[in-house]
C-alpha cells in the first residue's frame, strides 16, 4: 500500500538545502529506490515515489519557509538532468496506475506554478544536463529555464518518435501556451528524439538562456538572486509547520483524526465502494453518510454537538 506521507529526513531521491532566500532542490534519484520491484531508476528517471517526495518538498517550501523566495531545481548527477518517467515502470503498470501517476505528477507541477504565481516563490530550472520527456516537463513548470551549453546537453520530448505516445505531463501545452514556441517549431521539436540544445534552444524559446559550463555556477547564483530580489513574498513572517498526518488503515476503513472512509461493498464500482464519510472538528461532528443506494449523489448530512 502506498503511503504519501514523507518528510525531508526520509527523502531518498531529492536533496534540499537553504541559503537565505534561496533554496536548492537537487534531484539525485536512487537507482535501487523504486516504489515497487522490477525496474531501476537510471538516469534520474522517476516513478511515483520520486514525485511523492517532490510534492512534499514543494508544499514544505511554500508553507514552512516564507523566507525562501527562489527555488532552484537542478540535478545532483553529472551530465543528466532528468530522463523523465521510468519506461520500465510504465510498461509494467496497469492502466489505472498509469493514469493516476500522470494525474499526480501533473498536480505536482501545477503546484510549482501556483507557488510562483500566488506565493511569490519563483522556481528556476538549472538544467545541468540533458532533460528529456518528463524531465523537460519538470523544467517547463519552472518560471525560468537555464540550460548548460556544453555541446551535448539538450531538451527534448521524445515520447512521440520513440514510443508513439504524447507527453503526459503538460509538455506540449506548456511549450506552445506558456513558452509561446512557434507551432511549426513545436511540431518539429516534438518529433526530434535527440532534442535541441545550446543557442538554438534559446532562439526557439525552449529555454531562457544557455550558459557555458565555466560560467554555470556563477550565472545560476546570479539569476537566482535576481529572481529573489523581484519577489513580493512577505518578509518577517512565520511558516506553517506541515506536521505528519495521523492515519490508520484496516481491511475496510481508512481513518484520520478528522476523516474516515469505510468500504462497504467491494463488488460496487471503484468510486462507489466508500460509502461512509465523517468529519470531526473540535467537539462538533459533521457526518456525511451515503444512503443504501450506491449512487454518489444520494447522501445526507447530519451535525451534532456532542
Amino acid at each position: 500500500m502506498i503511503d504519501f506521507r514523507t518528510e525531508p529526513a526520509k527523502y531518498r531521491h531529492w536533496k534540499l538545502s537553504f541559503d537565505g532566500p534561496l533554496a536548492t532542490l537537487a534531484m539525485d534519484v536512487d537507482e535501487n529506490g523504486g516504489l515497487v520491484p522490477g525496474y531501476e531508476l537510471k538516469l534520474n528517471s522517476y516513478d511515483l515515489g520520486v514525485d511523492i517526495e517532490l510534492y512534499d518538498a514543494v508544499q514544505r517550501l511554500r508553507f514552512e519557509h516564507p523566507e525562501v523566495r527562489t527555488v532552484v531545481i537542478t540535478s545532483g548527477k553529472p551530465k543528466i538532468f532528468c530522463a523523465g518517467a521510468n519506461i520500465r515502470m510504465l510498461a509494467a503498470s496497469p492502466h489505472g496506475w498509469k493514469v493516476n501517476f500522470c494525474k499526480f505528477t501533473n498536480e505536482t507541477r501545477n503546484g510549482i506554478e501556483d507557488a510562483t504565481a500566488h506565493s511569490g516563490q519563483t522556481y528556476l530550472a538549472a538544467v545541468n544536463g540533458t532533460a528529456s520527456g518528463g524531465g523537460y516537463e519538470l523544467a517547463l513548470a519552472c518560471e525560468h529555464i537555464m540550460l548548460i551549453d556544453d555541446r551535448s546537453s539538450a531538451v527534448s520530448l521524445p515520447e512521440l518518435p520513440l514510443l508513439g505516445v504524447l507527453p503526459g505531463t503538460g509538455g506540449l501545452t506548456r511549450v506552445s501556451d506558456k513558452r509561446h514556441v512557434r507551432r511549426d517549431l513545436a511540431d518539429y521539436f516534438s518529433t526530434r528524439a535527440e532534442g535541441i540544445g545550446g543557442k538554438k534552444a534559446v532562439q526557439w524559446r525552449l529555454v531562457d538562456e544557455a550558459v557555458p559550463r565555466p560560467r554555470w555556477d556563477e550565472t545560476v547564483a546570479e539569476r537566482a538572486a535576481e529572481l529573489a530580489a523581484r519577489s513580493g513574498r512577505p518578509k518577517d513572517t512565520e511558516g506553517v509547520a506541515l506536521t505528519e498526518v495521523s492515519k490508520t488503515r484496516d481491511d475496510d476503513a481508512i481513518t484520520y483524526d478528522h476523516v474516515e472512509a469505510r468500504l462497504v461493498d467491494r463488488k460496487l464500482p471503484r468510486f462507489e465502494r466508500f460509502q461512509f464519510f465523517r468529519v470531526v472538528i473540535g467537539t462538533n461532528h459533521l457526518v456525511a453518510q451515503s444512503c443504501e443506494a450506491p449512487a454518489r449523489d444520494q447522501a445526507y448530512v447530519s451535525r451534532s454537538d456532542d
